[in-house]
Parts: structure tokens; sequence; C-alpha cells
């Protein structure tokens, strides 16, 4: 096979994927478990933030107690980026895919 059949091959597959510009899309059913999912993915996530906050806490104020060192705010920077991390997921995905439909102006390509 040469690589012109193998790209004519990958092009008459990509052009029998069902496009959601063109009336395809995926089925509503899929739609609702994919949100689901993904807002209990999203719940999951700020539990483990605050879980993570609070065990950060408790572990600085017994190092504390004991006059240790405070290695301990390292970890607590670290959950405390986590949580904004999965704060700023679902707006920063929906601002890319969304490229200005919202209102705000997406994401602009660069030239290079």
């Amino acid at each position: 096979m040469s690589l012109s059949d193998a790209y004519y091959r990958i092009l008459v597959i990509a052009a029998e994927v069902p496009q959601p510009d063109k009336g395809g899309g995926a089925p509503q059913a899929l739609i609702d478990g994919v949100k689901t999912a993904l807002n209990l993915l999203a719940w999951i996530g700020t539990a483990a933030g605050v879980v993570g906050v609070l065990v950060s806490g408790g572990m600085m104020a017994m190092a504390h107690r004991r006059g240790g060192s405070s290695e301990h705010a390292g970890r607590l920077g670290l959950v405390l980026a986590g949580c904004i991390l999965i704060a700023a997921a679902g707006p920063l995905v929906s601002w890319f895919f969304n490229g200005g439909q919202d209102g705000s102006p997406g994401p602009t390509p660069t030239s290079n």
C-alpha cells in the first residue's frame, strides 16, 4: 500500500464520521451520561480539594505544636493550586470550545 492509498483511506474514513454541524451528533442519552459523569467528577475533585486543605492544615498545626519546620506550606500551596485548576477546568474548556459564542472573545490563533 502506497502512502497516497493510506491517505485516501484515512480521508474516506474521516468523511464517514458524523459531523455535528451537518446534522449528525451524539444521542441525547450519551450526552446526558457524559454530563452526569463530568458533574460527578467535578464534585469529587472539589471534595478531594477540601479534604486536602484540611489534612494539610492539620499537619501544619501538628508540626507547629511540635516546633517542626513548615514544609507543609508547600503541600498546602500544591493543594490550593489543584483546587484552582479543578475550579477553572470547566470554564476554560467552555471558552476554548465555544469560541466566543457566549459573548467572550474566545481563543485567537497566533501567526508565526
